[in-house]
């Protein structure tokens, strides 16, 4: 059976019947995630509802711990659906709570925050704050998550255990992962999965892996102070902008010359900003950039060189430099390390609720996810689901003005969470641990 770019409901009965043909672990995990069957039908129903949440959401977005509205909105949800939830956490975060309240406890984590871009894509429900868009899906998540919340509502007595809901502010730089966990969102969970969306396949496909899978992330900047002067007369001044050209090509040796070919690490300076006369040498230059590594102990030993470099290259050319790691702004994201376990555990999901066709492996990216920090804590699996639709225009990466989701999204990545739940405490409810 193939997909024609995206997935099609009405494929379901024939999917389902693919899917009993499956070879489980056991005769007895066959019965356990047998009880999933009906997860997807029952999520497409609510497609609707799920649409014009994202949409309420999508036209309104709202900056990291800034998400007044749109906490406000999940909260009315849960309220209506009769879901027990803590609030505030992490100022503008939410954790609810369905199941026995006993062990074993799973979470499930969605972002809330937007972005500061101009949406530029001309549809009915585009964002209406000037500046602000949901270009990263995370309007997405977290009406999937509440989509799951519902489910399982319903399908409390299949919850052999507890789920705990996380809505989480500031994703983006804002690090709401550290602060959610700061204030007690995990609880006793032994695990949690989170999902986001990946323009690169097809909407009804996920792709999962185990290891190392998205960077550790942190942010620099440097002033590079020389004394200005009248071009003419350069032996009276110190060229801060000839000790900026050499500090960035010896950046870029870090990555060349100490780094272990076979890892991955990213050094790039992105912005350099000087004088503005074509004859005087400016008293100070700036620059910054972004440093990257699939590992955490990288990214810190990235960190240290890029500080020696820069203060050693300075002193070279006569000029002091002043380094600032953004730390308070932007705090370093540590790598995103997908368990192994649990890692099958979404591809065997996946596999009988999407079929074997639309069940991918995963690739490594560059781009940092503040999950990690819940995974320094837990065992965690991050895993992408695509939302990849030629025909809609749903083919733009995230952080662009064009991003354009393709809403049929919705419902699977509700049944995905909540199939994932259920099937982890079946699985789980006589070791409360994983």
């Amino acid at each position: 059976m193939k997909m024609c770019g995206r997935f099609n409901i009405d494929l379901l009965p024939a999917l389902l019947l693919l899917a009993t043909a499956l070879p489980a672990i056991n005769s007895n995990g066959d019965q356990k995630i047998s009880a999933i069957r009906p997860i997807l039908s029952l999520a497409n129903k609510d497609k609707d509802w799920l649409i014009s949440i994202r949409r309420k959401i999508h036209v309104n977005p709202e900056l990291r711990f800034q998400e007044h509205n749109t906490s406000a909105l999940i909260r009315r949800e849960l309220d209506r659906l009769g879901i027990f939830y803590s609030f505030p956490v992490a100022k503008t975060g939410i954790v609810a709570q369905i199941g026995s309240g006993s062990p074993p406890v799973i979470a499930l984590r969605a972002d809330m925050d937007g972005l500061p871009l101009q949406e530029l894509v001309e549809w009915e429900h585009k964002s209406k704050v000037d500046g602000k868009m949901h270009a990263c899906g995370h309007d997405a998540h977290t009406t999937m998550l509440l989509g799951a919340a519902k489910l399982l509502k319903e399908r409390k007595e299949n919850l052999k255990g507890t789920v705990r809901l996380l809505f989480q502010p500031a994703e983006e730089g804002g690090a709401g992962a550290s602060h959610m966990i700061k204030e007690g969102a995990l609880g006793d969970a032994g695990a949690i999965f989170g999902m986001h969306i990946d323009y690169k396949n097809p909407t009804g496909s996920i792709s999962s892996s185990s290891g190392p899978t998205l960077a550790a992330v942190c942010f620099f900047e440097a002033k590079i102070e020389g004394k200005g002067g009248h071009a003419a007369e350069p032996h009276k001044n110190v060229d801060p902008i000839l000790a900026a050209s050499f500090i960035i090509l010896g950046l870029q040796q870090l990555i060349s010359r100490e780094v272990d070919p076979l890892q991955s690490q990213v050094l790039s300076v992105t912005y350099v900003r000087g004088g503005m006369a074509l004859n005087l040498t400016p008293l100070c230059v700036e620059l910054g950039g972004t440093l990257r590594s699939l590992t955490t102990e990288g990214l810190h030993q990235l960190r240290r060189r890029v500080k020696e470099v820069i203060e050693g290259l300075a002193v070279v050319h006569r000029c002091n430099a002043y380094i600032d790691m953004r730390e308070e702004d932007y705090p370093a994201y540590p790598a995103v390390v997908n368990d192994e376990r649990l890692h099958q555990h979404v591809q065997r999901v996946g596999r009988f609720l999407l079929g074997p066709e639309n069940v991918k492996a995963g690739t490594k990216v560059m781009a940092g996810e503040d999950f990690a920090f819940y995974q320094e804590v837990i065992p965690g699996v991050m895993f992408s689901i695509g939302i990849r639709n030629e025909e809609l225009g749903s083919v733009h990466s995230p952080h662009s003005p064009h991003f354009f989701l393709d809403e049929d999204v919705l419902p699977i990545g509700a049944s995905l969470h909540t199939a994932l739940a259920e099937t982890y405490l079946n699985e789980h409810q006589h070791s409360g641990v994983l």
